[in-house]
């Protein structure tokens, strides 16, 4: 199947009706449907091929939605990247790639011209480009650029989206696609080398969006959903190809800021919002929180990275409505399990795998662990990835036997709740004893003068690892070391006390808000690591 054929289901399903609302102007799904088919029939007319890349970076905005089907429509494939990556990572994405052409906005093409004159450059991100001059929208390995915004302020050499848009002849019969044909290739934050293209395929993303379909049990479609995460994200293209089944109006915002999405849903009376941690606790912690009416909102549901406990509540008790917990991957397309209407919550798990995945946990032999033990999460079904882009060694390593290999620590309890307790490579070894950060992390948050905290091991030539946390009050809050290591004590283990702690003014994060342990590590090991016996 071909993705793009979910918005032609769509209206003949729904008709036309409000689709989006953005920045003061509305469109309907029949808006976006025919914008989409002039440019794929632009991209066409512009030499792309059944299954050249397209990459795509800008901020939310129409574009976006129109730009996924367009692509899908014209045999290609997307590659979504996050428009805050600098122009080194963007030209290693290009080249490993082998992208034909940018789709961009005003505001980002400065870093879009930058990359692309860097691509005469074969080397790792990190290493210095080879800097090559920029010849037209036909640069480097002959990429087009696709230029949003207004049309008087595309620079010479770059095409116009609205020119294009306006002008171009509707690619009215898609171009057929099998279900294992490409339709995104989604790049890994590159944490632990250059980022590797999770490739997903257009059986994977409709499976995807068929299991949320499948698991919900109050579907609705006066909903008025508040589209606050990025759609070049995993997390957000997962809600943009599930739009579609649904027949939802969303509430897009260009990028998130916690008092407009408080304000947005006063004003529109939002009834669902999904998004990672950080979002909601900045909204939790904003000092006009408390002007804005959030009464609409019936479910809010958090992914990404981990929500403690006492911030969920916390945030619950302040704007109302049930959060519900979902654990996923890249690899997944994303979704993996989640909390729902149907099923009682429990604290401190994810819920059950959706409706088509299957989940088992396996000990370190690989052998499958019984209901209570921690070991690596392995998912299976027709959501999931077949592996990355060109990169069988990396693929070897994740994809075996059928089963995604996740790398995330948990358990599934008798009930099959799944309970994620850490990445694998997060977990420390204290003097041959496991100690899993999210466990100490849990207990640190419940005091009332931490409002961030992070949990990793630090090398130590008697222990082989010792529990280091980086703590971050809350504003105006004094705390000492000595009261964490205190607080901590009388919740935890001795081995699981933290023996060193660090007070810092925030925590280095990725773009969408997860905590980056690997850097949090590199500053504990310089700081305290190898300090040998006390």
């Amino acid at each position: 199947m071909n993705l793009a054929s979910l918005a032609e289901q769509n209206l003949a399903q729904y008709g036309e009706y409000e689709r989006l609302v953005f920045e003061g102007k509305t469109l309907t799904n029949l808006d976006l449907h025919e914008a989409s088919l002039r440019l794929a029939g632009a991209l066409v007319e512009l030499g792309c091929r059944p299954e050249d890349r397209v990459v795509l970076m800008m901020p939310n905005g129409p574009e976006v939605l129109v730009a996924y089907p367009a692509i899908w429509r014209a045999g290609l494939v997307v590659v979504p990247v996050l428009f805050v990556l600098e122009a080194r990572e963007l030209a290693y994405i290009v080249r490993n790639s082998a992208a034909k052409a940018v789709i961009t906005s005003l505001e980002v093409l400065p870093k879009v011209l930058e990359a692309i004159a860097s691509l005469g450059d074969p080397g790792e991100p990190g290493e210095p480009a080879r800097a090559a001059p920029y010849s037209g929208f036909i640069a480097g390995a002959g990429v087009r650029v696709i230029v949003a915004g207004a049309e008087a302020d595309v620079p010479p050499g770059c095409l116009s989206y609205d020119a294009l848009v306006r002008s171009s002849r509707p690619l009215t019969a898609m171009v057929p696609r099998e279900n294992g044909d490409l339709a995104t290739i989604l790049y890994t934050s590159g944490t632990t080398g250059a980022p590797k293209g999770v490739v997903q395929t257009h059986h994977n993303l409709y499976s995807n969006a068929l299991n949320a379909w499948n698991s919900s049990s109050n579907r609705d479609r006066t909903e008025r959903v508040l589209l606050v995460l990025p759609l070049a994200h995993t997390f957000g293209l997962s809600a943009l190809v599930s739009g579609y089944l649904f027949g939802v109006c969303g509430v897009l915002m260009r990028w998130f800021d916690p008092e407009k999405a408080l304000a947005l849903i006063e004003r529109h009376k939002i009834t669902y919002m999904a998004g990672v941690p950080t979002m909601f606790v900045l909204m939790t912690m904003h000092p006009n929180a408390s002007r804005y009416d959030t009464s609409s909102v019936k479910r809010w549901l958090v992914g990404a990275a981990p929500m403690p406990m006492s911030q969920l509540r916390e945030f619950e008790g302040k704007f109302g409505g049930t959060m519900y917990v979902g654990y996923g991957l890249s690899e997944a397309s994303p979704s993996v399990a989640s909390e729902r209407d149907d099923f009682p919550r429990k604290p401190g798990s994810t819920g059950r795998p959706l409706a088509g995945v299957e989940v088992k946990i396996v000990d370190e032999d690989g052998s499958q662990a019984p209901d209570g033990t921690v070991g690596e999460i392995c998912a299976r079904g027709d959501n999931i990835s077949p592996g990355y882009f060109e990169n069988p060694a990396a693929t070897a390593e994740t994809f075996r036997d059928g089963w995604l290999y996740t790398g995330d620590m948990g358990y599934l309890d008798e009930d099959g709740y799944l309970f994620v307790v850490e990445r694998k490579k997060d977990l420390i070894i204290r003097g041959g004893l496991n100690v899993y950060p999210k466990d100490v992390e849990d207990v640190i948050y419940r005091h009332p003068a931490v409002l961030d905290a992070a949990v990793v091991g630090v090398p130590d030539l008697r222990m082989g690892e010792e529990v280091c946390v980086y703590v971050v009050p809350r504003l105006g809050a004094h705390l000492t070391g000595d009261e964490i290591v205190a607080h901590c004590r009388a919740s935890l283990a001795k081995y699981k006390t933290p023996r060193y702690v660090e007070f810092v003014a925030d925590l280095p994060r990725t773009s969408l808000g997860k905590i980056q342990k690997k850097e949090i590590r590199k500053m504990a090991a310089a700081r305290f690591g190898n300090v040998g016996p006390s």
